[in-house]
Formats: C-alpha cells, structure tokens, sequence
C-alpha cells in the first residue's frame, strides 16, 4: 500500500537538504542574476529536458513569457520541445539526440541561457544542446539530481538536487524554477 505521508516526507527530507546546501542555495541566486542580466540585455532563455522534464521546461517558460506573480511585459523563454512537428521531423530526418541542439542552433544566440533539466545528467539530447549552446556562446545552468552527471560537467552552474529519486528531483527542479521566476520578477520588476 502506498503511503501518503512517507512520500511527503521523503519530499520534504530532499527539499530540506538542498536548503542546508548552502553552496546550492548560493548557486541558485546566481543562476537568477545570470538570467536578469540576460533578460537585460534583450536575450532570451532557451530550455529541454525529456519527459517530466520537459514539462517543467515548459512550465517554467510559461511562468516567465506569460507571468508569474504580477502583471508584467513578457519575457522571451521557450521550451525547445513545444513544437511536435519539428521535434518528429527532426528525430526521424536525423536522430533523436539531435532534437534540441538544431534548435538551439536556430534560436540562441551569444549571452542567452539554456537551462538544461536531467534528472540523470546523461540525457543525450540534452547534452548535444549544451554543446550547441557553448559553441554559440550561450550560458548553460543545469538541473539535476545528486550525481550531476555530464552535464554537472558541462554546464556553467549546475544546480544538483540531493536525491537519485526521479520524482523528488522533479519536485525540487520545480520549486527552483519558480524560484528563479521570482528572483527575476522582483529584481526586474519590483512594485515596491
């Protein structure tokens, strides 16, 4: 029988170790100061992840192009997996691992951020984006679980949530986007 109370609790317990990691906390700030700058500079956010992945990818973008807390301008965030008709073309056309990265080769460009969301770290598709991203001179914050994988490797700033379970990852990885949603707001467009 599944018990309600223990995975509320397992969530609370990852939830509260990535709190007392301060360095995670820290990072956390910093990834919101590298996207108000960006956003300051008129740059855009690109992100990808794969499957509950991919949805936090698109949600956060919409709480970012749309809005979060306020009434605001919008700001230009796109989830690299929303069309379906490209993401198939290019998957059958070329390969599966090459989803992302063409698009990010198409959008990004020089002082935008990707944000790449893997619970693993090792998500092939996601890590040619980051490639693709590096080359083009874009700033790459990661998303992952507590081993980072390649990607804790490759990414500018990696955000790790201490956890290997996938759906407490995902929890956190969306408690950091509206995290970094807010920091942006307040910083951008504070009604103070």
């Amino acid at each position: 029988m599944v018990s309600i109370e223990k995975i509320i609790r397992e969530s609370l317990a990852v939830k509260q170790a990535f709190l007392d990691d301060k360095k995670q906390v820290g990072l956390v700030q910093t990834a919101g100061e590298y996207c108000v700058e960006c956003f300051g500079q008129d740059g855009k956010i690109l992100l990808c992840g794969n499957g509950g992945s991919a949805a936090d990818a698109q949600h956060i973008a919409a709480e970012l192009s749309a809005r979060f807390q306020f009434d605001r301008r919008p700001l230009y965030a796109e989830a690299l997996h929303v069309n379906s008709s490209y993401v198939t073309a290019v998957a059958n056309d070329y390969d599966y691992t090459k989803v992302f990265s063409r698009m990010v080769e198409a959008a990004g460009r020089k002082g935008d951020i990707l944000i790449a969301l893997s619970t693993s770290g090792n998500s092939k598709n996601v890590l040619e984006a980051v490639k693709q991203a590096k080359i083009q001179g874009m700033t790459v914050i990661g998303l992952t679980g507590a081993k980072g994988g390649a990607l804790a490797k490759e990414a500018e700033l990696c955000l790790q949530v201490p956890s290997d379970n996938t759906a407490r990852i995902q929890e956190v990885h969306i408690l950091i986007g509206h995290i970094l949603c807010e920091i942006i707001e307040e910083t951008m467009f504070h009604k103070g």
